[in-house]
């Protein structure tokens, strides 16, 4: 006795095209995610340039004003070395604060807006 072979099986047509057609919508929803990812992923960078280049900025800037307050200090002391008296250093040491509190207000307000400055940069680069 031969066995009976069962028929093939087969998919049907109705069943194929929908199976093609939930591939390409999986494909079509994994692009778009990757796409998405990818959009993502790059606004990031933008903005992580964006304040960084801002942190840089201001980091030089108050490295500037470091070494702008030391050269004053240095200038300062050599002035006082050669006080002829008390009087003299008095009146250098009362110069030395009046300058060096404008120059600080100045370098902390130019911080400051430098600082906004940035902020707002990178805030506009988030929209």
């Amino acid at each position: 006795m031969a066995k009976d072979k069962p028929p093939p099986f087969e998919i049907p047509a109705e069943m194929r095209s929908i199976a093609e057609q939930s591939l390409e919508q999986a494909k079509l929803a994994f692009d778009k995610f990757t796409a998405a990812a990818h959009q993502a992923v790059n606004t990031f960078e933008g903005r992580a340039k964006t304040a960084q280049a801002g942190a840089k900025d201001v980091g030089e800037r108050a490295m500037s004003y470091a070494e702008e307050n030391v050269s004053n200090a240095f200038a300062f002391a050599q002035k006082v070395v050669q006080a002829k008296d008390m009087t003299d250093l008095m009146q250098l040491q009362a110069e030395f604060i009046k300058t060096q509190m404008h120059t600080l207000s100045e370098q902390a307000k130019e911080l400051g807006q430098t600082a906004t400055k940035h902020a707002i940069d990178a805030a506009k680069s988030h929209s």
